[in-house]
């Protein structure tokens, strides 16, 4: 079975094009996963900051341009759960990264591949 040289040319494109989209979608993922990873740093660095201080401390927590007091055990159950979202989030990125990492693996090998038979 032999392709012209035309329709080969055209699936070479069409597949480069798909490893294109998915190496932009890959950086911007990892960007996104850099991201989730700070704000959880911080949400754990105040949580362990908020955990060394006494049960009657006064804590604030912003609410647009002000600040209204919050209970200790309050804020550090908001931090929980903030962070495990975001750990849930990651988690996800993590997946979507992976399968963007085999998508353009992938499309590397069909073109190599295509390449390798045409000048056959």
């Amino acid at each position: 079975m032999s392709i012209s040289n035309e329709v080969l040319q055209k699936l070479v494109r069409e597949i480069e094009s798909q490893a294109v989209a998915a190496q932009q979608q890959i950086s911007l993922v990892r960007t996104q996963v850099a991201a989730k990873q700070r704000e959880m740093r911080l949400a754990q660095l105040t949580k362990n900051e908020i955990a060394a201080l006494p049960a009657d401390t006064p804590v604030y927590e912003g609410v647009g341009k002000m600040f209204v007091a919050v209970p200790v055990p309050a804020m550090q159950d908001k931090l929980g759960s903030q962070i495990k979202e975001i750990e849930a989030e990651v988690d996800g990125l993590g997946k979507r990264l992976h399968y963007l990492e085999t998508t353009a693996k992938n499309s590397q090998e069909h073109i190599e591949k295509m390449l390798k038979g045409g000048s056959q």
